[in-house]
């Protein structure tokens, strides 16, 4: 959800710099310490079943506040243990000072741990955070990811996979969604199509339910293969054309934030226009997207939306501001969207974020926003703002969603190509309304109960959540969701459907919950 900001805090810049040994990211927004704002899912695994949510980057360069050099498609290798001053005990030392310096909840920080008896810096990390984490805090939003990866895909999505979403249903694994230049739909293979087996070659397929069975879904996990270029493997695919089998080899493909199919389009309900938006995900090349959609939704005059979040598990600050901009046709540059709020040792980085007309802005009546389990952070955040306004005329629809009010930073130390990303600051409305840990379902003055149809393509007036989307904004009945049954008590649910997520996701899967 946050968006990187390079500022002249010098003073805290240079501090940072020495801290983490280059270049400081501390993903908390808007700052006037160079910090960048990011909002994502959880690391290992959330409501939706997985996706990251990090909330805020701040880039403060070393020595100046130039731009950063533009990150490369191809992610670099991470760093081995023995690169000079990156070994696990120097990566746990510097990642316990950045934590004891911005962390969201010091008084829960774990003390006395001794760092030898954690054999990697992840496992470190989790012990010092593992009060919060009990306390429904911090689920896994604190980690160590690749700079060059987190680079490549906030700049362009740049990921390497089969370019499909993947959902359980109970044991059974399925494509919800497939990505425009994947080399999964470009072999057919789209939406609502059931994996039933998975091999490296047609010889040695295996079923998902017996990889599940002896291996769990750490097993399933490994036979789908790293996400790494020309990793090949055979899928059995169950469709409505059949059961076959399919050879796919993962290569780097640009995620399209809002898709091509099915992204932004007018739909008819009953001669109402009603303007739908379905965004993936929060990374910059969203932007001119967002702004194309808002202008074809403000010629069509329309008045109604519906914003489709189901599986968007977050990403850059100042996209989910751009959005709420745009949402803000009927707001004043004095009426507040959000309110960022650090630790009080911190407390000199609060920022108030105020409403920005935009030229594609529009005034909507009502707004029916889709959400799952996998919906997060900036999803979340924006879905808040609009709540001090519209009220019982903004609506969730679907499911509870996945609750992270709280945002991260980044924390950078280039030589080992390790980014820390640490909870670092709270997300508040107009109200002073945030701390929805339990998802959103809570707060919501109306909220309509709707399963994600996987048999009909998203942005299809007949799919369920879309369906009951425009039942709520033509003012027909619907039944409430009730507070708790998808959100982060669902996460390993068996029977309601959730996104798929490996034990360890890339920078890309986190921000995008369900991606292979």
């Amino acid at each position: 959800m946050w968006t990187k900001i390079q500022l002249a805090f010098t003073n805290a810049r240079v501090m940072h710099g020495r801290a983490s040994g280059g270049r400081v990211r501390v993903r908390a927004g808007r700052l006037g310490v160079g910090l960048s704002l990011l909002a994502l899912l959880g690391a290992c695994g959330g409501g939706g079943g997985g996706g990251s949510r990090t909330s805020g980057t701040v880039t403060a360069p070393p020595t100046s506040a130039a731009p950063a050099p533009a990150p490369s498609p191809t992610p670099a290798p991470t760093p081995t243990a023995t690169t000079a001053g990156c070994s696990v005990r120097e990566r746990q030392d510097w990642v316990a000072a950045q934590i004891n310096e911005w962390y969201l909840f010091p008084d829960l920080l774990a003390t006395g741990l001794n760092p030898a008896a954690y054999a990697t810096v992840d496992a470190y990390i989790d012990a010092l955070t593992a009060n919060a984490r009990t306390l429904n805090r911090d689920r896994y939003f604190t980690y160590l990811t690749s700079i060059a990866e987190e680079n490549a895909y906030y700049a362009s999505g740049a990921t390497a996979g089969f370019g499909v979403r993947f959902g359980f249903s109970g044991d059974r694994l399925f494509v919800i969604e497939a990505f425009e230049g994947g080399p999964a739909l470009a072999a057919g293979v789209d939406r609502g199509a059931e994996i039933v087996g998975v091999g490296t070659t047609s010889a040695n397929v295996r079923s998902v339910a017996a990889i599940l069975a002896s291996e769990g879904e750490t097993g399933l996990g490994t036979a789908l293969g790293p996400s790494t270029e020309g990793t090949v493997r055979v899928l059995r695919v169950q469709d409505a054309t059949g059961t076959r089998e399919v050879s796919i080899t993962k290569r780097i493909f640009d995620l399209t934030p809002v898709s091509s199919r099915y992204g932004a389009r007018i739909l008819d309900d009953g001669g109402r226009r009603v303007g739908y938006l379905n965004l993936r995900t929060f990374i910059s090349t969203a932007d001119q997207a967002l702004r194309n959609a808002f202008q074809q939704f403000r010629d069509a005059g329309v008045t109604n939306l519906v914003i489709d979040f189901r599986y968007n598990g977050g990403g850059l600050v100042s996209t989910a501001e751009l959005l709420s901009d745009l949402l803000g046709g009927a707001r004043t540059a004095s009426n507040v969207q959000s309110i960022t709020a650090f630790r009080p040792s911190k407390s000199a980085q609060n920022e108030t974020r105020y409403y920005r007309a935009q030229p594609q802005s529009v005034a909507p009546m009502r707004i029916a926003f889709i959400g799952s389990g996998g919906t997060a952070s900036a999803s979340e955040l924006v879905i808040n703002a609009t709540l001090p306004y519209l009220r019982a005329n903004s609506a969730l629809i679907g499911t509870n969603t996945y609750g992270k009010p709280v945002g991260q930073i980044a924390l950078d130390r280039p030589a080992c190509d390790d980014r820390l990303r640490v909870v670092a600051f709270a997300s508040q409305n107009a109200d002073g309304q945030g701390g929805y840990y339990n998802g959103l379902a809570s707060v919501m003055e109306s909220s309509c109960q709707a399963s994600d149809d996987i048999s009909f393509p998203l942005g299809d007036p007949r799919e369920a959540s879309v369906r009951t989307a425009l039942d709520f904004l033509a003012g027909r009945s619907c039944t409430r969701i009730a507070v708790g049954t998808q959100g982060p008590q669902a996460a390993r649910s068996t029977t309601a459907r959730r996104l798929f997520s490996p034990t360890r996701p890339t920078a890309a899967q986190r921000e995008t919950p369900g991606l292979f």
